[in-house]
């Protein structure tokens, strides 16, 4: 009779452990933009310098899964595990379909080009791993998604695909 209890406990911790060892990459979120992919690792050595550095090469890639929605992203926040943070400042609109790279380094942003840059020549993706967090405008999680190069990045060419 004792041996139940016991099952049952052994059982339900278990489960506890399995629950809390589940990736922050398998989360999903009721939310039409998705964390696409991430170019976590600019080709050739990084360098941020703003005049001559690859920080521009190093972008996230949110899209929209909606088949009817419309959404702008002014409001939306990417941030990664230490905090550094990236809000859209301005109006773009992602059309169904539609997706957006978000980039380092200096430049115009362009609804026509898909490209939005974040004024800064910091690299904001570590190459040995990191978590990316998308919010909503009203604080709320859209999205997030954990890498590391040895689980997530196969053919090691520096870009994770996630949906």
């Amino acid at each position: 009779m004792r041996t139940r209890p016991f099952v049952a406990v052994a059982v339900a911790t278990g489960a506890l452990v399995a629950l809390a060892a589940t990736p922050a990459d398998a989360a999903e979120y009721s939310s039409d933009l998705k964390i696409r992919g991430v170019q976590y690792d600019a080709p050739g050595r990084d360098n941020n310098n703003c005049t001559t550095g690859n920080t521009d090469e190093e972008y996230v890639t949110i899209r929209n899964y909606s088949s009817s929605r419309t959404v702008n992203l002014r409001g939306y926040v990417v941030r990664d595990a230490a905090g550094n943070r990236f809000t859209f400042p301005a109006n773009h609109y992602l059309q169904p379909g539609d997706y957006v790279h978000l980039r380092g380094g200096r430049g115009t942003d362009s609804d026509g080009g898909n490209v939005v840059y974040r004024q800064n020549c910091n690299f904001l993706w570590n190459n040995g791993g990191d978590t990316i967090y998308l919010y909503k405008p009203s604080g709320s999680r859209a999205d997030v998604h954990a890498y590391t190069p040895s689980q997530h990045d196969r053919d090691g060419n520096g870009y994770i695909r996630f949906h």
